[in-house]
């Protein structure tokens, strides 16, 4: 967003390259088509501009470099996310083709989302849009839909190339598609995706690696 300072990333991650999606300034070279669905609308359409000339490895972030409340969900030291991306592994992306950078389960784990609950609590909105919405990205029916889904929130990863390209341009733009046509909140929506990403990469609908061997294997954290 426009009140975003996001130079600490030119300042202090000059060894990667960086696309940084305006949400809220149509003008600018890199923007949305519209400010909805949150980070995960800048995301998908960072894949579907660049699918065909992708890096090899990609990290997708939020803008907040650092503290609380702004950066809790960064479990990096000062809630820091130089420290974390600095901190990466790169060759345990490359094998695993998908980490989240958050290692601390909660909140996500072990089960977040339980899309057959049927619950009427208004914080659990994206949990109620979950089986509509897993049914139209995937193309698919009910019978597929798990009845629990858990990983660490907040929707900042790693992700190579190879895993991307396991899916089809299209698929990424099925998935922005959704975002936009949707009627559901932004909070909502961005919601459902931050619980998919995971699962687009190739995880099981669970997914909460354990605590300390996060830290250890991928981020050197012993």
């Amino acid at each position: 967003m426009a009140t975003d300072n996001v130079d600490w990333v030119a300042d202090n991650l000059s060894d990667w390259q960086h696309a940084i999606y305006h949400m809220d300034d149509q003008s600018h070279v890199l923007h949305v088509p519209e400010n909805k669905g949150r980070e995960a609308q800048a995301y998908l359409t960072f894949l579907v501009d660049h699918y065909d000339h992708l890096p090899e490895l990609m990290l997708f972030l939020h803008p907040h470099l650092e503290g609380w409340p702004a950066a809790w969900h960064t479990d990096a030291e000062d809630y820091n996310n130089v420290i974390s991306v600095n901190g990466l592994r790169l060759d345990y992306v490359r094998e695993h083709g998908y980490v989240n950078m958050r290692c601390i389960h909660t909140p996500g784990c072990p089960d977040e989302i339980r899309p057959f609950r049927n619950s009427s609590d208004p914080d659990r909105a994206h949990e109620a849009a979950f089986k509509d919405a897993w049914m139209y990205l995937f193309q698919t029916d009910l019978s597929t839909v798990p009845e629990t889904i858990g990983t660490p929130c907040c929707s900042q990863f790693a992700v190579s190339r190879d895993q991307v390209l396991k899916r089809p341009r299209s698929d990424y733009s099925r998935y922005r598609r959704w975002l936009l046509d949707t009627e559901l909140e932004s909070d909502v929506s961005g919601r459902v995706l931050e619980y998919m990403w995971h699962v687009i990469f190739g995880k099981e609908p669970v997914w909460c690696p354990e605590l300390l061997q996060c830290w250890c294997e991928q981020f050197g954290r012993c």
